[in-house]
């Protein structure tokens, strides 16, 4: 399918109700609002074409943007492209999910992740924050740098209350996967999850809730999946968004 093709796709596939729910969570316009089930459909026609996917992020369109990220080889992007998708990402669900899972499957993601995490835009931060995450997830413990992560998780421990809002958010995610998927480091991050207590975020009109970092961690070792690495982001993007849109629609 062509670029012009699949944009008339994604406007039939758009609902006003949904269009209202992402409006309220804070979307701009141009985007149609499309359900996860329907963009799902569209992948088999955009993952075999790099740069569709590409001009389909460039559009600028939400729902567009969204497919290019489900659809896209992270491993073909360049370290300008994302540069370039993380200044373009405007709001968190594009920074946090599709940029920065982008980002952390890609040859840079750690230059990145730690470029951004530093970044005054907010949402640069969220995407560096959030990339950093999704690395933990998919790397081998022996390729990561246990005492870089001791020292974020410090970091964490002792800002977190006083970042900017989504920044406190993906910074509790962080101490939720560190403490999910480096074993190693698990009881510290449970120390610092212990330490933060309850982080505070404002999701606008929506059941969404920040997880309690020391409760998830030790349900992850309740379940004895401390450790266990995803091979890949592609199924956490699509989850991800099941249970945004899920608790939108509450």
């Amino acid at each position: 399918m062509t670029f012009e093709e699949i944009m008339k796709q994604l406007e039939e596939l758009g609902s006003e109700q949904t269009k209202q729910i992402y409006l309220n969570h804070g979307v701009k316009e141009p985007y149609f609002g499309v359900k996860i089930g329907d963009l799902k459909k569209l992948v088999k026609y955009v993952k075999k074409d790099h740069e569709l996917a590409k001009r389909l992020f460039n559009s600028g369109n939400h729902d567009a943007m969204y497919l290019a990220g489900l659809s896209v080889n992270p491993k073909l992007l360049s370290k300008e492209t994302l540069q370039d998708w993380v200044k373009k990402a405007y709001w968190y669900m594009v920074a946090e999910y599709t940029v920065a899972q982008a980002a952390a499957e890609s040859e840079y993601a750690l230059e990145l992740a730690k470029e951004w995490m530093n970044s005054d835009e907010e949402m640069t931060a969220v995407a560096g924050w959030s990339a950093y995450s999704n690395y933990l997830s998919i790397t081998p413990d022996d390729r990561l740098d246990l005492s870089e992560i001791r020292d974020l998780l410090a970091n964490v421990k002792d800002s977190i209350h006083d970042e900017r809002n989504r920044v406190r958010y993906v910074m509790n995610g962080f101490v939720i996967s560190v403490g999910s998927y480096v074993p190693e480091l698990t009881e510290e991050a449970k120390q610092v999850a212990e330490s933060i207590g309850k982080v505070h975020v404002d999701v606008g009109n929506t059941a969404c809730k920040v997880p309690l970092a020391s409760d998830y961690i030790n349900k992850i070792v309740e379940k004895n999946r401390v450790g266990a690495k995803r091979k890949t982001l592609y199924l956490l993007i699509l989850i991800r968004y099941k249970k945004m849109t899920y608790h939108l629609h509450r």
